[in-house]
């Protein structure tokens, strides 16, 4: 199947890759790679498949839309409340545009985290999308419910969302107790991907960066232990709007034994 440039090829360990990111892998190995052409120069640049989109790098950045696509579109989101969002939910304003705001960082809406608290909607969730044709996806965002103009979400973005939708999504509960918010991981297998990788941003003890401030800190420990799948999704997409690694290409469990690491790092 295509959407757009984008060939969809199934998860295989946890990863999408499409065929030229195998082949780059392969060649950076040194299994496989292309044989050096007579006559060509030992340092030319090959041209593919470097500069072919990859599924996980289109999946991991729909994750970003899903969670705020404004900042990662680097757009001043609508100030007005969204027309579908009910009365009784307790936000306003740009934030009730966010993906996640109705359909929860769980992708489970009312029947997830966010089926009571402060980010209660009663809407359902988007799991019911998950394989869906990325194309019928992007129909869904542009409809009178949802209203995602091309303006505030352009098709290629719009792409990448739907391809999140469809093959990116994974059943939480797998990962993450609900009842206990602890994480199914092992934190000794976590701890090595987050102190070679995560550290270098959040420092070894996960408090480099404060997400709040000095009155109430807020560091990696903190959203890890108080909101787990919002810190999974982020472990697995990154953080919209900054430099953070995307983790999708890791297997999921892998990517829940960093968050298993991640919950027992100070929390203030």
């Amino acid at each position: 199947m295509t959407v757009g440039f984008f060939h969809i090829h199934r998860p295989i360990a946890g990863a999408v890759l499409g065929l030229g990111a195998l082949g780059l892998v392969a060649a950076m190995a040194g299994v496989g790679g292309p044989a050096l052409a007579a006559g060509a120069e030992p340092d030319a640049r090959p041209t593919e498949p470097v500069s072919a989109p990859t599924n996980v790098w289109a999946i991991s950045r729909g994750g970003q839309l899903y969670d705020n696509w404004a900042a990662v579109l680097e757009l001043d989101p609508p100030e007005r409340t969204h027309p579908a969002y009910p009365a009784i939910g307790k936000q306003t304003g740009a934030a009730t545009w966010r993906c996640k705001e109705c359909h929860g960082w769980d992708y489970k809406g009312v029947d997830g985290a966010y089926g009571r608290g402060a980010h209660f909607t009663g809407i359902k969730g988007v799991r019911g999308v998950q394989d869906v044709d990325p194309e019928r996806i992007v129909a869904i965002l542009r409809d009178r419910t949802h209203r995602y103009t091309e303006s505030m979400i352009p098709p290629s973005a719009a792409r990448k969302l739907a391809l999140f939708l469809s093959l990116g999504q994974i059943d939480m509960d797998r990962y993450v107790d609900r009842a206990t918010k602890q994480a199914h991981g092992n934190p000794l297998h976590g701890a090595q991907f987050f102190q070679t990788i995560c550290a270098n941003c959040h420092g070894f003890d996960g408090k480099e960066i404060d997400f709040s401030d000095e009155d109430v800190p807020e560091f990696v420990g903190t959203v890890a232990t108080e909101n787990p799948w919002e810190a999974l999704h982020k472990i697995r997409f990154g953080q919209p709007g900054f430099p953070m690694v995307s983790l999708n290409v890791l297997h999921v469990q892998t990517q829940a034994d960093i968050l298993a690491y991640a919950q027992i790092l100070p929390v203030e």
